[in-house]
């Protein structure tokens, strides 16, 4: 009886490794190849993007890069599969300048546009944006103050292949709101927040600048959960009162 006993015990104890090890293995495929969590720690893209919200960034959209896919040697250059970013398209790129740095950003310019900011709109070879004055952006400081809340200028953009999207101007004649012209490298893209008066982007040559193809990550996607700022997702017994419900599941665009 002890034998059999004992068989049974470590029959069981095996396949329990093998269920453990398989879903470890399923895991890491769909991180590497599909869907990769990450979180916003910064106001950048407010109002789109919260902090404190956690999504799924597709890996596939845009296909593959060394930056895209961890462990690939850096012998490995370029992308291969998928297809290049939309205008629009927000994304989660390596920034150029140290490339162990994660940026989320939109798309704004493509490979050979001419961007300018002019007295707070943005043009795209030489055209003025369409934007619309909407009813201002109450909640979470979008300016720099933390714990506490704001009313600030929002606006919505209209780009010239229709996509449509909400900016926040939170002081006039901010330093970014007049700039030269960018003209975009080929192989390269040009990427703004959303938050245009508080968000480093390429707006900012020594810091950011044009992002080259193969520096982007993906696409982001979906947001699977979302917490106030200041709280912690750790902090489970505060969900009821902390965890944004009405922002769970919600596509990005």
């Amino acid at each position: 009886m002890s034998v059999t006993s004992g068989t049974k015990s470590e029959s069981g104890l095996g396949e329990t490794v093998r269920v453990v090890v398989h879903a470890l293995l399923i895991a890491l495929v769909i991180r590497t190849f599909l869907f990769q969590p990450f979180n916003i720690p910064s106001g950048s893209m407010k109002a789109t993007l919260l902090v404190g919200d956690y999504l799924f960034v597709s890996k596939y959209s845009y296909g593959y890069s060394h930056f895209s896919i961890p462990l690939s040697p850096p012998v490995f250059s370029g992308r291969i599969f998928g297809s290049e970013p939309r205008r629009g398209d927000i994304v989660v790129f390596r920034l150029p300048k140290d490339t162990d740095v994660d940026y989320i950003k939109r798309v704004i310019g493509l490979p050979g546009d001419r961007i300018q900011m002019r007295d707070g709109l943005l043009y795209i070879n030489d055209t003025p944006v369409q934007r619309e004055r909407l009813s201002d952006f109450v909640g979470e400081d979008p300016c720099g103050a933390a714990d506490s809340t704001a009313r600030v200028k929002r606006w919505k953009e209209s780009l010239p292949n229709g996509v449509t999207y909400e900016t926040l101007d939170c002081v006039d004649n901010g330093f970014y709101d007049t700039t030269n012209v960018y003209t975009v490298p080929p192989g390269n893209f040009f990427m703004m927040g959303d938050n245009r008066d508080n968000s480093t982007d390429s707006r900012v040559p020594s810091a950011v600048g044009y992002v080259p193809l193969e520096n982007i990550v993906g696409r982001a996607q979906m947001i699977f959960f979302s917490i106030a700022e200041g709280e912690h997702a750790w902090m489970f017994w505060r969900w009821p009162v902390s965890v944004r419900w009405n922002r769970l599941f919600k596509i990005v665009r």
